[in-house]
């Protein structure tokens, strides 16, 4: 490592708010940080949640990064800001974009701005349910199963199934769409002024987990298999690419443009991108027997496994896996829960109808938004001090689809044992422990595929905010849980990657031995408690399979035995 100050800066693009992050790569200290809110995202502007559709603007993510860039950097010494090195980005995903010939999103393009399919479709949009189920049919039965390194079943959350939709809905779009570009991809080729969609270095860690490419394929998807599902999919991927990239590897040097706006020195590198929870990932550490969950509005479990084993062995029901989409010269796999978070901020929702609807106007805005954010600390509080007993209510975790078992968006949440005498702190453990138990399937899922997990790290906002979510998945998992000492280890991660890109280190394992987030909360589990959700977890995999009676998904024939098989085999029977 060189014996000068040597800074790099992380951006993470979360679902609603982009972060930058500057950090001392020598030391891993933190040097200054800033967070801004998306203003149209914040407004729900081009969503509509009862159609599953969630769309972000372009520029949103332009004009957040740059204050969030601007802010971080004010007040900093001039020597300081000399002696940054490289910046790396993370993104939420799969979030692709339909772009033109330049790269340019369409809807920084005249004609396009106010057009959602022309924006970025964040990754939970779940608009593309039919397209999903037919690239599994056709994969299913063609010479090749592209779905094979998807853990076996493609997602509506991804790449193909999104622009198969909106290319399928909207004419003006599938026209006038060169090329499509996945959220970390777009950012490091604005970042370098790269204009040719086509040449760009692509990430290995979006390409793998969301793109189906493998290099058993030689690639991605023929053309042959992709014109089958619609001849425009068989035209594009001449237009995407072949080769992909760790987030190691350079990108490019950060444009004049930038460099001047932001009043950084010439030189400075820009890593190549990828998904930001990877990138969480070796912010927390991860290493081989180490599950990351990144805890947020959604869960993604993260693992490394050695590449000789697992290139070329697939796992079954996860979220894909990937040579060195999160360390290079190993094997990423990835699951997660589409829901978390979210399943909280539902019963709050529903919990603060009185305030929204019966009060407003009556009490002043400031005092009921208050009380509104006080609703999940008391109940946590209150939960927590409930017993634990066998014949509690029990909810599914699945109220934005299933991702991990065997993803499945059809898929719906249930709540069992309803009595007059059930309140709102026993409807909040309940979902509490849906959550752990949907962990808990994805931690049995991958011990029936032989992979090896020694530790439980949690990172993200929920292990922020509630320590009884984080207690509860401890006692439901029987493992200890230990978390994050950082509070971005998201951009923390996309700074180590910066800082291998731009030379300071060799490799990113090396960066992590100094920049990684330490801990500073261990979890162990309350083994009366453990085993009363043994029991309880049966009841959570029984009302699983019960609700496919009620829900069937709309791909029964490919999926229903599948799925009700993969619960069975949880419960151990």
């Amino acid at each position: 490592m060189k014996n000068i100050a040597t800074y790099v800066m992380g951006l993470d693009f979360g679902t609603d708010s982009v972060r930058a992050l500057l950090v001392d790569a020598r030391t891993g200290k933190d040097v200054k940080s800033a967070v801004k809110a998306y203003p149209r995202w914040k407004e729900q502007q081009y969503c509509e949640a009862n159609e599953n559709r969630f769309r972000q603007h372009p520029l949103d993510h332009l004009e957040c990064m740059e204050a969030c860039v601007k802010e971080t950097l004010s007040e900093l010494p001039a020597d300081l800001i000399a002696n940054i090195a490289g910046i790396s980005a993370a993104t939420t995903g799969s979030t692709p974009v339909p772009v033109d010939v330049s790269g340019t999103p369409l809807a920084l393009t005249p004609g396009f701005e106010k057009d959602p399919d022309a924006m970025f479709i964040l990754w939970k949009d779940h608009t593309a349910f039919a397209e999903a189920d037919a690239i599994n049919h056709l994969a299913h039965t063609w010479e090749t199963d592209y779905t094979r390194y998807s853990g076996g079943t493609y997602s509506a959350e991804w790449f193909w199934s999104k622009i198969s939709y909106v290319v399928k809905t909207n004419a003006r779009v599938r026209k006038h769409a060169f090329s499509w570009l996945e959220h970390c991809d777009w950012i490091p080729a604005v970042l370098t002024n790269h204009k040719d969609p086509c040449s760009l270095k692509r990430s290995r860690c979006a390409a793998g987990h969301k793109a189906m490419w493998h290099d058993d394929f030689g690639g991605l998807p023929s053309e042959k298999f992709l014109s089958n599902l619609d001849p425009y999919l068989g035209e594009l991927r001449q237009r995407l690419y072949q080769d992909t990239y760790t987030s190691d590897q350079f990108a490019g040097i950060l444009a004049p443009y930038w460099a001047r706006r932001w009043g950084l020195p010439e030189g400075v590198k820009v890593g190549v991108g990828a998904i930001d929870a990877h990138m969480g990932a070796i912010g927390a550490g991860i290493g081989q027997g180490s599950m990351v969950k990144v805890m947020g509005t959604s869960t993604c479990d993260m693992l490394v496994v050695p590449m000789e084993k697992y290139s070329r062995q697939a796992v079954k029901g996860i979220c894909g896996q990937a040579d060195g989409s999160i360390l290079p010269g190993m094997t990423g796999l990835e699951a997660g829960q589409s829901a978390f978070g979210d399943l909280y901020a539902w019963l709050r929702d529903i919990l603060a109808f009185p305030l929204e609807e019966l009060l407003a106007g009556m009490l002043p805005a400031e005092v009921l938004s208050n009380a509104a954010a006080q609703i999940l600390p008391a109940l946590a509080d209150k939960a927590a001090s409930l017993t634990v007993n066998e014949n509690d209510v029990i909810a599914l975790d699945w109220i934005n689809g299933r991702r991990t078992p065997d993803a499945d968006f059809s898929r719906t949440a249930a709540l069992a044992g309803l009595r007059l005498g059930t309140d709102a702190p026993q409807l909040f453990k309940a979902m509490v422990e849906a959550t752990a138990f949907g962990s808990k399937a994805i931690v049995e899922c991958l011990r029936q595929e032989q992979v090896e997990i020694k530790e439980v790290i949690a990172m993200g906002g929920i292990p922020q905010k509630s320590p009884y979510a984080i207690q509860t998945l401890s006692n439901v998992l029987d493992m200890p849980v230990k978390t994050t000492k950082s509070e971005h280890a998201c951009a923390l991660g996309a700074a180590i990657c910066a800082a291998t890109a731009s030379g300071i280190y060799g490799s990113i394992e090396e960066a992590q031995g100094v920049m990684a987030s330490g801990f500073d909360q261990h979890y162990l589990p309350e083994k009366r408690k453990s085993k009363v959700y043994k029991t309880l977890y049966q009841k959570y995999c029984w009302l699983g399979n019960a609700s496919y009676a009620i829900t069937p998904g709309q791909d029964q024939h490919l999926n229903k035995h599948n799925h009700e098989n993969r619960l069975l085999k949880v419960e151990g029977k």
